[in-house]
């Protein structure tokens, strides 16, 4: 999965919204809350940021093409280096996964005005 999939994926997430931040870096939010960030470095390798359940933080960043999420690892999220290390079909489940912690945490009330109780 390359970055275009990833932000086709992404936007079709129910609420989603995207920006860039941080210069280069493609963001998804929920609600106002981030819960993917996608990447093109200089070097023109794609990297893929999300938030994951606490207890499968470890088992991720001990897999092959995965690290903990730069400045985000204390809230759990990870980063995929590899994306040749993950199927499109698994990427998808996690980035799904990300968007439902997230949406979670919104108040019942936001659920409710995005559509996404």
């Amino acid at each position: 999965m390359n970055v275009a999939a990833v932000q086709k994926f992404c936007a079709a997430l129910p609420g989603a919204t995207s920006d860039i931040k941080w210069g280069v870096d493609l963001v998804f939010s929920v609600g106002g809350r981030m819960f993917c960030v996608a990447c093109v470095n200089s070097s023109g390798k794609a990297t893929v940021s999300f938030k994951v359940d606490d207890d499968l933080f470890l088992p991720h960043t001990d897999r092959e093409g995965f690290i903990p999420a730069p400045y985000m690892a204390r809230a759990k999220w990870v980063q995929v280096i590899d994306l040749k290390k993950v199927s499109d079909a698994e990427l998808k489940s996690l980035i799904r996964r990300s968007h439902e912690l997230v949406v979670m945490k919104l108040t019942k009330k936001l659920r409710a005005e995005l559509g996404v109780a």
